[in-house]
């Protein structure tokens, strides 16, 4: 059980997490850049680049007809929105009301914004036409409905080459759905759920969500709003192209009474301002912390208050990514890690038959991991707000530590937190290795600083540290991952840690006040 949850059981109903808003990018690759589309071209029409223009045109008036044509035959509306300021998701949901949608399209909203596109210009040097890659503006067609499964969501395409489209689908109205057809009770309010019958089997519900055949729907939503592209394509068989553009991932804490987090609230948004320095914000976003913030950093690393209408939320962020904390319809105190950039991430892929780490790809084949570093880095972040009020005692997290034990027949001798062993359980703490796992070898490279000199010497090194990590092992602070040599740290090993950090920047007058 989660630290925070632990600390304030009498005062929550419980807690569920999971995906809030997915901003899903479809692409067709091919026409993604100068040199595909130029094969294209040439391979569906035999196009010269002087009728270029022409021809994108015929291509976008097909695209746009027949996306319409598509609201025409539902005979739903079709409305043309001539301002940026106008709150397209307040038009659908007007158009909703009053038509009574309970399932299937609800509107079409077309609006010219800016996009990537493609444009013809001159090379003055070489006197001829060039295929260029450039920023324009076009229309772009809204398809609002009341999907079967996701419920209230759109789907946005744009109707210039290169035909790009964004799905936006939001977890918590999915899962109210999945409720309902569970016959859970819920009360909802706006975007989260206050109390739910039962959590274990709304979280369950929620988990069904992260193993969803995305590839599947997402091409059927496709097919729905660009029936023009099955003919554009011809005999050149592409298709999109999914990735997760960008995801949320939010942990709702379902508090009994409003004033019990109206209460708790003002010292947590205090702790997150004064007590959560740059390492900590780079831990929960699984950035690397060692002695000092990586020197290949070039993310900037801010921490910032804002007053919302429905509270004042807390934000920290590490370049396109970022954890918040805010406070949600009184009783509900969400956490939400927002990723954008995956580059930051690793993720596990095959290659030549066994399983290697590279970095992570917005693809929705990564999504499972994505979920899991997303779920991460919000427990990371409560067991931080755990400090707070929390009835854990220092006394009670060490007790039992500084002796011997025995796991699995082998003696493990007792840890001494403040000696010899700090160091270690301040390199298992850093981000990086909460997130990805702990590998012998990374413990060996910042224990010892510099490489072995010979052989001999890196046997010896590998052994100390094999040592020292199933010390870690039998007191229960890491735990091995299974079928591979990497080791997590587990919640009794979090809150050992947390509680550590804190006792050794805490200021010794107020210890002893508090003694």
């Amino acid at each position: 059980m989660n630290s925070f949850i632990q600390a304030h059981l009498s005062k929550v109903t419980g807690m569920v997490s999971g995906w809030d808003r997915l901003r899903f990018r479809g692409t067709i690759r091919m026409l993604a850049n100068v040199a595909g589309l130029w094969r294209f071209l040439r391979f569906t029409g035999r196009v010269l680049l002087k009728d270029f223009g022409q021809h994108a045109e015929e291509l976008s008036q097909q695209t746009r007809k027949q996306s319409l044509a598509v609201a025409e035959a539902q005979g739903r509306p079709v409305v043309h929105l001539q301002s940026p300021n106008v709150c397209k998701e307040d038009v659908a949901r007007e158009i909703q009301r009053r038509d009574r949608i309970k399932e299937g399209l609800i509107c079409v909203l077309t609006a010219v914004e800016p996009c990537w596109t493609f444009n013809i210009k001159s090379n003055q040097a070489s006197g001829k036409l060039e295929l260029v890659h450039g920023y324009r503006k076009c229309q772009h067609l809204y398809h609002y409905m009341q999907h079967r499964e996701f419920g209230f969501m759109h789907v946005r395409q744009q109707t210039w080459l290169p035909f790009n489209q964004f799905v936006m689908i939001n977890g918590r109205e999915w899962l109210g759905r999945q409720m309902d057809r569970a016959g859970i009770k819920y009360l909802r309010r706006e975007n989260c759920f206050a109390w739910v019958s039962d959590v274990a089997r709304a979280q369950e519900l929620l988990a069904q969500q992260v193993s969803f055949n995305w590839t599947a729907a997402l091409d059927e939503l496709s097919a729905q709003v660009n029936p023009a592209w099955e003919s554009l394509r011809e005999d050149c068989r592409i298709g999109y192209y999914w990735s997760l553009d960008e995801s949320e991932w939010a942990s709702d804490v379902m508090f009994k009474d409003h004033q019990e987090l109206t209460r708790l609230y003002g010292r947590l948004l205090r702790h997150g301002i004064e007590a959560l320095g740059s390492k900590d914000v780079l831990r929960f976003l699984g950035r690397p912390v060692k002695r000092g913030i990586e020197p290949r950093l070039v993310a900037e690393v801010v921490s910032d208050l804002k007053h919302r209408a429905e509270g004042i939320r807390i934000k920290h962020r590490v370049g396109a990514n970022s954890v918040k904390m805010y406070n949600k319809q009184q009783t509900v105190l969400r956490v939400e890690t927002t990723l954008n950039n995956m580059r930051d991430f690793k993720a596990p892929q095959m290659k030549d038959g066994k399983v290697v780490w590279r970095p992570m790809r917005k693809g929705v084949s990564d999504i499972v991991r994505r979920a899991e570093l997303s779920e991460a880095s919000n427990q990371r972040y409560l067991e931080a707000m755990a400090v707070v009020e929390s009835p854990l005692v220092l006394k009670e997290l060490v007790k039992g530590l500084a002796q011997p034990v025995v796991k699995d027949g082998r003696r493990a001798r007792g840890l001494n937190l403040l000696g010899q062993d700090a160091r270690v359980l301040e390199i298992v703490g850093d981000g990086k290795f909460l997130l990805n796992g702990l590998r012998n070898k990374d413990l060996q490279a910042l224990l010892f600083g510099v490489p072995a000199a010979d052989a001999a010497e890196a046997r010896r090194r590998s052994g100390q540290v094999t040592r020292q990590l199933w010390r870690l092992r039998a007191h229960g602070i890491i735990r091995k991952v299974p079928r591979t040599h990497r080791y997590l740290v587990t919640d009794q090993g979090r809150n050992l840690i947390t509680a550590l950090q804190a006792a050794r920047e805490a200021d010794v007058t107020k210890l002893a006040q508090a003694a």
